[in-house]
């Protein structure tokens, strides 16, 4: 499978979901799909597949349909991911994290060359915020914190390009704090960055074509 094309095919979906092009409802298909994107199916199926995953479409019979994003499911997301990523700061800032260094170079290099073509901008985000749940010993923490991360992944630089920066420069505000030992600075970083994302995608949402927003 060819990977770039299965990354393009999802891009492109989910900016006709965004922009309302795909209303929720309609269903995701294949042939469709690959003849509008001029694709082949494999990378559109591969694409479809992250989508539902990801918690944007659901099976409705035969059909795999695209479903709404809610205001109040991002802010369920987030007070869930505030209060668990809060917790893991402040347990990581006791611990001895190596990986901190090889992240703040990969957070340098983005800032100075941008998040690119590839993934690393994603790449870097999961690892930062794995490393801190990884802090707590706590597998079922690690598992839970992927899967809400995962619930609004599709908002990524792409999508909130004002974010790409910042985001940056809060990683690295708390690795600071976590080299220091400060777990209750480390905490409260991250209950801001948790918050910073989650009000850029409640704009994002609230700027959505009103159809798209529609049941």
């Amino acid at each position: 499978m060819n990977q770039p094309l299965a990354k393009q095919a999802y891009g492109k979906i989910i900016e006709m979901i965004l922009s309302g092009a795909l209303t929720p409802g309609d269903a995701l298909q294949e042939a469709k799909l690959g003849e509008l994107l001029d694709m082949s199916r494999t990378p559109v199926r591969e694409a479809i597949k992250r989508i539902e995953a990801e918690g944007l479409a659901t099976q409705e019979g035969r059909f795999l349909k695209i479903r709404r994003l809610r205001a109040e499911e991002v802010e369920e997301i987030f007070f869930l991911r505030q209060v668990l990523e809060t917790h893991c700061a402040r347990q990581a800032a006791a611990a001895v994290l190596p990986e901190l260094d090889e992240l703040e170079v990969r957070i340098h290099h983005l800032q100075q060359n941008g998040p690119g073509e590839e993934d690393e901008q994603r790449r870097v985000d999961d690892a930062f915020h794995r490393t801190l749940a990884l802090a707590t010993g706590s597998g079922m923490m690690v598992s839970t914190i992927e899967d809400l991360r995962r619930r609004t992944c599709m908002f990524d630089h792409a999508q909130v390009p004002d974010r790409f920066l910042k985001s940056c420069e809060e990683h690295l505000e708390m690795i600071a704090a976590l080299r220091a030992g400060d777990g209750e600075r480390a905490g409260a970083l991250m209950a801001r960055h948790i918050l910073h994302a989650r009000d850029a995608i409640l704009e994002k949402l609230e700027r959505f074509p009103e159809r798209s927003r529609q049941a």
